[in-house]
């Protein structure tokens, strides 16, 4: 349990905005964490990271940082590594961790070494595209970035006509594209915050796909709390959830995105080690639903920040 005195007194940097797609989104959780925080009586600075990381990082004159950012040079251990060399403590998973986890294709592979199920995937670079032939395991399939978040550049492909522009899509926001086997059914995410796991949520998009659009469009998705499936499939999903975080070596907040099929099977998607943080993403809402405050969680994912994870 982390020590509720430790960032007493302490100025904390809130780091959001970024380089990457998720730009806007990451803006959202900085300002509601920094809200956050200064109710909860912390002396708080916003740093808004567009250009010149380590010089931001090294000039922000503060004792920790609460990292708000999401994607590419946010959560994918670069930011982190920038903190380490600055030696300034932060919230989160460590620099391995970060990458390791935003990489879907490399979490993937380590996850199912530690019995957590996945389904069968391939990955093309971009220099096989567009003449890269689908994967042997057939239709349909989902095809993403290999890396990156907020369901940019995902396509359910259900025939060859759609390979191609699915591919050629995805390698537009990656140089890696991941393509992987598609399961018809109901998707699923379990939070976890310093080894505490949180009621799952049922994400159930209007449109069927799970988008961005559907993500981030006010009524376009409906999330299910407590989620109405059978008791033991939400079990296992929980205790994958730890396995996950234990064999990732995860930190602070983490959030993981399952599929469970017609018949309960449950399969790891990815990870992501800096959730959504308004007080309407899904972290907080599980949080809220469990009887923690949306104060107290942020508190407590700055509590864990440090280095040398």
């Amino acid at each position: 349990m982390p020590d509720a005195q430790r960032f007493a007194g302490a100025r904390v940097g809130v780091f959001f905005g970024g380089v990457s797609v998720e730009r806007e989104v990451s803006l959202r959780t900085g300002a509601a964490t920094a809200a956050a925080l200064r109710r909860k009586g912390y002396d708080v600075r916003e740093i808004d990271i567009r250009k010149d990381w380590l010089d931001v990082v090294k000039g922000a004159e503060v004792d920790v940082a609460f990292l708000a950012l999401h994607g590419r040079l946010g959560e994918d251990g670069c930011i982190q590594a920038a903190c380490e060399l600055a030696g300034l403590p932060y919230t989160g998973s460590g620099v391995v961790s970060s990458a390791v986890a935003m990489s879907k294709a490399f979490s993937k592979r380590l996850v199912a070494a530690a019995g957590v199920p996945c389904l069968p995937d391939e990955v093309y670079e971009s220099s096989q595209l567009p003449d890269a032939k689908p994967p042997s395991f057939g239709f349909p399939l989902v095809v993403k970035p290999e890396q990156g978040g907020s369901a940019i550049g995902v396509t359910i492909v259900h025939d060859l006509l759609m390979w191609k522009e699915a591919v050629e899509l995805a390698a537009r926001h990656d140089s890696l594209v991941l393509a992987e086997r598609y399961v018809a059914g109901r998707e699923v995410t379990v939070s976890i915050v310093n080894n505490r796991v949180f009621p799952a949520i049922e994400i159930v998009p209007k449109s069927g796909v799970y988008d961005y659009h559907s993500k981030y469009t006010q009524g376009q998705t409906e999330y299910l709390i407590p989620v109405p499936m059978e008791r033991d499939v939400l079990e296992r999903a929980s205790e994958y959830t730890r396995r996950v975080a234990r064999t990732l070596r995860l930190r602070g907040a983490a959030r993981v995105d399952y599929m469970v099929d017609r018949a309960g099977n449950i399969f790891f998607l990815e990870v992501n080690t800096i959730p959504g943080m308004t007080e309407t993403s899904l972290l907080p809402k599980a949080a809220k639903f469990d009887g923690m405050s949306f104060e107290d969680l942020v508190e407590e994912i700055l509590l864990d920040a440090g280095l040398s994870k």
